[in-house]
């Protein structure tokens, strides 16, 4: 008898999670075609950028008293 409940219960799950899916699945994304990329303008414009400069401190150790 508890053998009925779990596969019964396991079924259930399985056929609402199928039913999820197929009712509330996300839209396909879809490209904009329209935009035009200029690599020649990409190029130029990356030696303008600020640069940060940062103190890297990964592999600094200190000595304990």
């Amino acid at each position: 008898m508890r053998a009925h409940h779990a596969f019964a219960i396991v079924a259930i799950l399985l056929i609402g999670f199928g039913l999820k899916l197929a009712l509330f699945s996300a839209p396909t994304a879809e490209a904009d075609v329209s935009l035009r990329i200029d690599p020649f303008e990409l190029q130029q414009n990356i030696k303008n950028l600020p640069a940060q400069k940062m103190n890297d401190m990964t592999f600094v150790f200190s000595e304990g008293n």
